[in-house]
């Protein structure tokens, strides 16, 4: 996915805007990069952070760099922020989102006055790149963020320094959260709301689906009021926001404590386990709740060995991602050997990694494994956060095993295995169960993890469990 952080202050901001973005590392894993203005004018740097993190190939930059207005990304793909200059002046651009109609879009500008763009090495175009195009096909900037906001399929969250300032807009739908922070001289923009709190900032305000607003050290001015719709993903409190994060008004670390404690509730002692386990690290608090609730005892029969192995979806390759996410884990055997074990992971994507994980407590000598989802099944791949390098929902192990019960199936047969109460849906986690060898599986129902994030269920994206936009 990435992440993104901007800062506007009467003194230097790149000390704040360096760690501002370091602490956005959880959700992108190829590109890091900064831009500052100052005295000096736009100054950029971008790394390659496959292999070494964000704040280790960017700190010497930092003692180059000088300005009062900066902004930063973590990201999953494309290299940026970039710097652009146009009719509407000089600006740095730095998104976050996913563009689903580029070969659209890259049509509408070349028969618009664009000739060519950057090739990245994976053969595709800077899709930040192409939005600063898009931009720029208007009169005005914020004119320009609108008209992004309304062409792009997908979702488009972004921010954009001039010299003056930073123009932060939401995308359309606002499925991707954009907070402000402030405090004496300054104010900054952050993707997550935790990452400024240790720099000192306070909460100022969320920005609702496509608004804009500018911002100076001197404040913040609305140019675009937020529409009252909105679909914010509801997987970003599943797995991906860090604990510490907050999303319309609503914690990520609380939410997974309602999310275990309402597993716990559905299961009501129909099982045993000695014990309630998460999968480091998203499963860790959906498990706390799970036995706060049950009362059966929390504990760790496996270690995420931290100090060399990186984020399990840093390779590109599945193998091995599969291969790092089994190096991490380290078992305890004496918290395993003849225990029945309770297992909540965030999600089962593809099922290869928590196949493998079972398969390790089973040779630890458990003696039952079973598992939890903290979300319900995974029935379509995300249309708008790249959350998942899944080039097909045939990734999917849900997906899969549909094809071969029915074949090509109609969106009347999708929505049925999405019931939990339907015949096909018990049918499906039975045959997920089976075929990832696990004593018992139920996941979280679609109405039980809407209650435990608690905000209206219309405001919730939730394609990717039911396909409703």
């Amino acid at each position: 996915m990435g992440g993104i952080f901007g800062v506007a202050s009467k003194t230097s901001c790149t000390l704040e805007l360096f760690y501002g973005v370091d602490y956005h590392s959880h959700l992108g894993t190829r590109r890091g990069g900064m831009a500052v203005h100052g005295e000096r004018g736009f100054q950029r740097a971008i790394h390659n952070i496959e292999n070494s993190p964000f704040r280790t190939k960017l700190e010497r930059d930092v003692e180059e760099m000088e300005g009062n207005l900066g902004i930063g990304c973590i990201s999953d793909y494309e290299p940026q922020p970039l710097l652009i200059q146009s009719h509407l002046g000089s600006f740095a651009i730095t998104t976050v989102g996913k563009i689903n109609n580029m070969d659209e879009l890259l049509k509408y500008v070349y028969e618009n006055g664009n000739t060519h763009f950057q090739e990245m090495s994976s053969g595709q175009v800077n899709a930040t790149e192409l939005v600063a195009s898009l931009i720029c096909k208007k009169d005005s900037i914020v004119e320009g963020i609108q008209f992004v906001q309304e062409i792009v399929d997908g979702s488009m969250t972004l921010l954009l320094m001039t010299k003056d300032g930073l123009y932060a807009a939401r995308d359309r739908w606002g499925r991707t959260p954009l907070v402000i922070g402030r405090k004496e001289g300054a104010f900054c923009v952050s993707f997550e709301s935790f990452a400024y709190l240790n720099l000192g900032y306070t909460d100022y305000r969320e920005l609702g689906a496509a608004e804009i607003v500018f911002v100076t050290p001197d404040g913040v001015t609305t140019l675009a009021e937020p529409r009252r719709e909105m679909r914010i993903c509801s997987f970003l409190w599943v797995y991906y926001g860090y604990p510490t994060s907050t999303y319309e008004g609503v914690n990520v670390e609380e939410m997974r404590y309602h999310c275990g404690s309402m597993l716990a509730k559905r299961d009501q002692g129909n099982i045993t386990p000695d014990i309630v386990a998460g999968v480091p690290d998203s499963g860790i608090a959906h498990a706390i709740g799970y036995s706060n609730e049950s009362g059966i005892p929390y504990a760790r029969p496996f270690i995420k060995y931290t100090p060399t192995w990186p984020r399990s979806f840093m390779p590109t390759q599945q193998s091995q991602r599969d291969l790092i996410a089994r190096m991490k884990l380290i078992p305890v055997k004496a918290l395993i050997k003849d225990k029945k074990l309770l297992l909540i992971d965030d999600s089962i994507v593809r099922g290869t990694q928590l196949r493998e994980t079972t398969e390790f407590l089973y040779q630890s000598g458990a003696k039952e494994v079973h598992v939890r989802p903290a979300c319900p099944p995974l029935l379509y791949g995300c249309k708008y956060l790249n959350f998942s390098r899944s080039k097909s929902e045939m990734d999917l192990i849900t997906r899969r095993i549909i094809r071969e019960r029915e074949g090509d199936v109609s969106q009347e047969v999708l929505d049925d295995y999405a019931d939990p109460s339907s015949k096909r849906y018990a049918e499906l986690l039975e045959a997920i169960r089976k075929q990832q060898n696990f004593t018992t599986l139920n996941y979280h129902r679609l109405d039980d993890m809407e209650e435990s994030i608690g905000i209206p269920p219309c405001k919730l994206c939730t394609y990717c469990f039911n396909g409703k936009e």
